[in-house]
Parts: structure tokens; C-alpha cells; sequence
């Protein structure tokens, strides 16, 4: 079809089709070469303009134009998004100047150099500098300004105008640009003068307002529009959904939406990446989603990809597909939001990602580990669990190490020891292999549930973590070997602890006091006095230094033998190293003697911890009684009691019990109401299955396992694990 030849007294009534909504990358390009726009990220609007020989002021132009390439649209979202970052931090640069042959030489027109924002135009009767024009104008304020200045430039075409106008937007100067509009509505009332503002200078200055970030002309704008029966077009409509987006009026933006089909325009792909924003904008990924859906339906039923004239567009599938990347994107960056949000929104996470399943989108291995790096809360352990079980499903791709140390860091802060040590497992047998951090990370794991089995005894777990640790090739180091040990030494595991501490031994690791301490607990538990001797020395031996532990485990034993003379030279020693002996180490003294049935010897300990001004307590009354009721002194027995109820303690049932028993059998005359009421008996709690619960809800483990084998404590690292 022949492009219409449009003269300037007409040009009032030329639509010419334009987007500039402070895009980063905009490109227009014609069906035919007569007429092409492009919109640089860095350098605004270049008009490239055939004048060719026609009488003076006619311009031939195209016909129309294709619609915006999706680029456009990423690049608006972005620009709406975040600040505009460039390189042309000054617009109006120097250009080579332009001979009067270039449009003869040159078929589309003659190169036109491309320097800053504003642009230089050819015609044929001369040159028009729209830089130097822009630049004189850039102080204008009034109309009158603007006056002075294009008083004797006689009539430009409109394009100059509007190039201007596009430029103040960048440059933020709402003043000049609003100038230069009145002028131009000036100019149009008077007699027989060809400046008309047209729909493509109503859309430059509103582009110009939103790319300013001034918006309380807009609404004149738009009056003054309707009043000179001016019909706003595609380009209009995403001019201003892109400034209700910058108002944070997403309602309206949805509304411009749903207009645009009554007013017979059909949404350019750039409306529809305005309207994904706004999902973005609210936090909406399942709307966003709800909308593109739509949107691929359509475009399926041939119902979208057509332009005003209904012919079919012709990169509408190159369009469709950078439209569903977008949608991917705000998905994501929806996600991301939710992930940071203050509430707990993990659920609504998995939701989306099942939903964006179904419609089959599905976001690349990158995105998914910026959300892992976006968990940071206990709660968001489904969530890092399922996104990492994404990207291992994903062919060709390869998880980041730093990414895995992050899943196995969060998997510990949440409690999921036991798929945090899946996590390590994959990076064994699936790479990338593990680090420095890797090791660390799951060896402190390990430590963390250690402990939890030493507080509550829980020796056998204790002792297949520590084989897990070892088949996996992590050398567990003192801390985790003392934690097995103290929690056979609290299970009366004599011989567990002996053979954990061997392994210790063997596997090259240094034993600590911690380590004899809990090893002469558990042999004294057992009763093996002589064992026990043979540890001290060594220990001493080793060069180590007994602790407070270490030496009321040896009193205890050396009681229990009753070698009390040895008992008082620990005593000693204590006092002058600096170790003071405390309850703890009399009531373990007093309990061997009481064993022994030795209740005398019990006493002389009891007074000996008046001397040295420590307190007894409950225990101390307890146990000092049992022995001296079984040695035959009730009424000794008795008065300890009354002596306990004096100071507020409240003794067991079972010191009860031994004094009146005590009593009636060595017939010893006391006063039984003077004990107080009979105690309540304390039941003891078995309480290993219960314990065994609580720890399998905190290594996150099943509570039925296997049956324990003995055989297991005698594991070494080169055995392989049976399961």
C-alpha cells in the first residue's frame, strides 16, 4: 500500500504510532524502510525521516507501523521498576553535521547520528539542529519564553516538537515541556498557521510527565485531549496504566485494561507486560499467573496477535514467548517477596511453584537458588527442601556448593539434621564436592545431636551417629567422642564406654579430661575400682590435670574400697590445687560409705563439711540417714531428720521410712509426729521411651529403627554400613 503523503497544513491529523514510556530498550521497526523509530536504552528517541521531493512543507511518511517488540516491554517493567541507569548522564552531546546530499546518498534516508536525546532532523529546504533548539529552550518556563526563542524559525514539523518534549521528560524538566505545550496550543489558535498538537505530542508530553515523575498535569493533559476530540490510542493507555503504576493505583491500571477492548484498541504486548507489573506490584503471583494463562489461551484461539486492522502480527510468537519469560520472572520475584515477608508464607511458595507446574512454567535452576539464598528462617526448611530437590531433577545443570552449604546450614537451623546430612550425602556421591564449609557445617550437625543424645542418655543413637560420621569421612573429633561417652557413662554402659573410649584412642583422636572423667563415672558405676585405678594413673600420666569430676569419681571409688585414708589425701589435694570440694563430692564420699553400711564413717564426712562450711542438701540427709539406720544408730538417724525439717528441706520418703523402721527394730523411743507427715512416695519415671521420642522428633529420625546390635559399638571406620 502507497504511504499517504501528508502536508503541514494537515499534520494536525497525523497519528504517528509511539511508545516512550522511559523504556531501556524500545525498537520499532517499519514494514517498509521509509520510516523507522527506535528508542535507544541510553540515547532516548531517533527519528530517521525520507523527505523526498514534493512541494515545500509536505512530508511523505509510512502508512503504519508494527507494535512493539516484548523487549519494549521488559525494558518498561524494569523502568517502572527501578531507577534509570545509563551512560548518557549528559543528554545533549556534540554530532557531526549533515550535508544536503545525504538523503540522496543514502536510500533510507541518510545516516543520522545518534548522540544524547535530543536529535537532528533533515529537510529539504535545511538543517534543523534539535539539539541546539533543545538546549535554547531548556530555560523556557512560559509560553512567552518559548515565543523569544522559535519567533523566527518559522513552522517545524511536529516530530521536532515532540522529540523536545520527550527529551525534557528525561532531563526532568516538566517546566520547559509544559512551556513548549502551551506554545504549541497558542500557535494552533491562531489564523491560517499549520502547528496543530496532534495525538503523537499529547502522547510525548505524557510520557514526558510520567518519565519526570510529575504527575499533576496528567489529568489536564487528558482534558484538554478530550476537549480537542483527540482519541487516545494503544500508546495513550500504557502511558497511563504506566503512571498509575508509579501512583500505586493498580486498580486502575486493571480498569485501563479492561477498557481498552470497548474503545476498539487492541493491547500491545507492552499493555500486557504493564498489567503483570501491577501483579508484581501487589504481590499477586497467582493473579499474575491467572493472567498469563488467559493471555496463552487466547493467543492459542488466534484471539490476540492481530493489529487494529485484525491482520496478524508478524512476531507475535517471538513476542509470546519473551512474555512468558516475564511471567516467570514476576513469579519469581513474587516469591522472593513472600520469602522475605515478616509472616510465614512458605506455604504459599509451594502453592505457586505447584501452580506455575500446571501451567507450564517453570523457572530456571538460577532463580531457584535465589530463593534458597532468600530462605533464611526455620520455617522456610520445605521450602529450600523442595526447590533443592528441583534443581537435582534438572538435566544439564549443576547446583552451586555455596547453594548446598546453605540448604545444609538452614536444614541444621530448623532441626533436620538428618536431611541436612542427605544434603552432604548427595554432594558425595553427585558432586560438586564438598568444602572446607561443607565439612564444618555437618560435623557441627553432628556435635548438636551428640549432645542432645548425651543430656538424655541416649548412648546407642550416640553410638551410630558417630559410625554415620565415620562412614561418610567425617573424622569425629573430641567433643563428639566425649558425647557418646558421657551418655553410656549415664546409662550404667560400663562396657560401651570402654570400648567408645578405645575407638577414640585408635582413631588417633587425644582423650581429655571430659573423656577420663566420663570413663572412670561409668567404671565406677560398674564397679571395676581396679580398672578405674589404672585410668587415673594413665591419665595422670598423659600429663592431664583432674578436675572437679575426675576427683569425686576417685573419693567415690577409694570409699567404696574403703581406703578412706587415701579418700582424705584427695581431699586434700583438692584444697591445694585450688579445687574446692563441693556437695556433690561429700554426698558421693557419704553414699559409698552408706553402701558399705558404714554410717559412722558417713558422719565424720558430714561434720568434716561443717568444718569446711558446705552446706548439705537433701541428698546429703537422704543418703546419710539410709547409712546410719542400716549401721544401727536410729536415733542419730532421727535427729538428722529433725535437724533437715529445720531448715526447710524436704526429705524422701524412703529417709522416712528409715528412721521409723530403724526405730522399732533397734527399739529406739521417738516421736513420729515430731517427723511431720509421712512424705509422698516419688515414683520414678521411666522415661527412655519418652526420651527416645523427643530425640527422633529433634534428628528429625523415625522412631522405629532397627534393633540395636551390640557388635556396632566395635564398628571401626573401615567397616562398611550394613544398610
Amino acid at each position: 500500500m502507497q504511504a499517504p503523503t501528508i502536508s503541514s497544513e494537515s499534520l494536525h491529523s497525523c497519528v504517528i504510532p509511539h511508545l516512550d514510556l522511559g523504556l531501556h530498550s524500545f525498537k520499532w521497526v517499519k514494514r517498509k524502510k521509509r520510516f523507522n523509530l527506535f528508542h535507544n536504552s541510553c540515547h532516548g528517541l531517533l527519528l530517521r525521516c525520507r523527505f523526498s521531493s514534493c512541494p515545500s512543507g509536505t512530508i511523505n511518511l509510512v502508512r503504519k507501523t508494527k507494535k512493539p517488540s516484548l523487549g519494549a516491554a521488559f525494558a518498561l517493567t524494569w523502568a517502572l521498576d527501578e531507577p534509570t541507569t545509563g551512560n548518557d548522564d549528559s543528554p545533549i552531546e556534540e554530532s557531526n553535521q549533515l550535508n544536503d546530499n545525504d538523503g540522496a546518498n543514502n536510500k533510507d534516508g541518510g545516516d543520522v547520528q545518534k548522540r544524547g536525546i535530543y536529535r537532528r532532523q533533515k529537510l529539504q529546504n535545511g538543517r534543523i539542529d534539535v539539539r541546539a533548539l533543545a538546549l535554547r529552550l531548556h530555560s523556557a518556563t512560559t509560553a512567552d519564553d518559548v515565543e523569544s526563542i522559535l519567533k523566527d524559525m518559522g513552522n517545524l514539523p511536529l516530530q521536532v516538537y515532540s522529540t523536545v518534549i520527550r527529551g525534557f521528560g528525561k532531563d526532568k524538566k516538566v517546566d520547559s515541556a509544559m512551556a513548549l505545550f502551551e506554545w504549541l496550543k497558542r500557535k494552533s489558535n491562531e489564523a491560517d498557521c499549520p502547528i496543530q498538537p496532534n495525538l503523537y505530542i499529547y502522547n510525548s508530553l505524557l510520557g514526558a510527565l510520567k518519565q519526570a515523575e510529575s504527575f499533576d498535569f496528567v489529568d489536564d493533559v487528558m482534558s484538554d485531549m478530550a476537549a480537542k476530540g483527540l482519541l487516545p490510542n494503544v500508546v495513550t493507555y500504557n502511558t497511563l496504566m504506566g503512571i498509575y503504576i508509579e501512583h500505586r493505583k493498580e486498580a486502575k491500571v486493571f480498569e485501563l485494561f479492561e477498557e481498552m477492548p470497548t474503545k476498539g484498541i487492541f493491547p500491545s504486548p507492552a499493555s500486557y507486560s504493564i498489567v503483570l507489573l501491577a501483579y508484581r506490584r501487589l504481590e499477586d503471583g497467582f493473579g499474575a499467573l491467572t493472567f498469563f494463562v488467559e493471555i496463552r489461551d487466547k493467543f492459542q484461539k488466534g484471539e490476540i496477535g492481530k493489529d487494529n486492522d485484525g491482520e496478524e502480527e508478524e512476531d507475535w510468537v517471538d513476542e509470546f514467548a519473551k512474555l512468558e519469560n516475564f511471567t516467570i520472572r514476576i513469579c519469581y520475584q513474587v516469591m522472593r517477596r513472600w520469602l522475605v515477608n515478616s509472616k510465614n508464607l512458605s506455604t504459599e511458595v509451594l502453592r505457586l511453584l505447584k501452580e506455575m507446574d500446571k501451567a507450564g512454567l517453570q523457572p530456571g535452576h538460577e532463580e531457584h537458588e535465589r530463593l534458597i539464598w532468600a530462605c533464611t528462617r526455620e520455617e522456610h526448611y520445605i521450602v529450600v527442601k523442595e526447590l533443592y530437590a528441583r534443581i537435582r531433577e534438572m538435566t544439564n545443570t549443576e547446583i552451586s556448593l555455596s547453594v548446598c552449604n546453605h540448604v545444609i546450614w538452614l536444614m541444621g537451623k530448623a532441626k533436620k539434621w538428618w536431611a541436612a546430612l542427605e544434603i552432604y550425602e548427595d554432594l558425595l556421591d553427585k558432586g560438586p564436592k564438598p568444602n572446607n564449609m561443607s565439612y564444618e557445617l555437618i560435623v557441627s550437625h553432628f556435635s548438636i545431636l551428640l549432645t542432645a543424645a548425651r543430656k538424655k542418655g541416649i548412648w546407642r543413637w550416640g553410638v551410630r551417629l558417630l559410625n554415620k560420621m565415620e562412614e561418610k569421612g567425617l573424622k569425629p573429633g573430641s567433643r563428639e567422642w566425649n558425647a557418646v561417652l558421657v551418655a553410656c557413662s549415664k546409662a550404667s554402659e560400663t562396657s560401651a564406654a570402654i570400648e567408645i573410649f578405645k575407638r577414640m584412642v585408635d582413631q588417633g583422636e587425644k582423650p581429655t579430661i571430659i573423656s577420663y572423667g566420663a570413663l572412670l563415672s561409668a567404671l565406677e558405676k560398674g564397679k571395676l575400682y581396679d580398672e578405674a585405678l589404672q585410668v587415673w594413673k594413665h591419665m595422670l600420666k598423659m600429663g592431664l590435670e583432674p578436675n572437679l569430676y575426675a576427683y569425686t569419681i576417685m573419693a567415690s571409688i577409694y570409699a567404696g574400697q574403703q581406703k578412706f585414708d587415701i579418700v582424705d589425701s584427695i581431699i586434700q589435694e583438692m584444697v591445694t590445687v585450688n579445687i574446692e570440694p563441693t556437695v556433690v563430692t561429700f554426698n558421693a564420699i557419704i553414699s559409698s560409705c552408706g553402701r558399705s553400711n558404714l554410717g559412722s564413717v558417713a558422719y565424720e564426712y558430714f561434720q568434716r563439711m561443717r568444718v569446711l562450711n558446705i552446706a548439705p542438701n537433701e541428698v546429703t540427709y537422704d543418703v546419710l540417714i539410709e547409712a546410719l539406720a542400716s549401721d544401727g544408730k536410729p536415733r542419730l538417724a532421727y535427729e538428722l531428720h529433725l535437724r533437715a525439717n529445720n531448715e526447710g528441706l524436704v526429705l524422701s520418703t524412703k529417709a522416712y521410712d528409715a528412721v521409723v523402721e530403724s526405730s522399732e527394730s533397734y527399739g529406739a523411743t521417738i516421736d513420729v509426729s515430731a517427723l511431720g507427715p509421712r512424705p509422698p512416695e516419688r515414683k520414678k519415671k521411666v522415661q527412655t521411651r519418652k526420651k527416645l521420642s523427643e530425640f527422633c522428633d529433634l534428628a528429625d529420625v523415625p522412631r522405629r529403627s532397627k534393633p540395636f546390635d551390640r557388635s556396632e559399638i566395635y564398628k571401626s571406620q573401615s567397616e562398611e554400613d550394613p544398610r
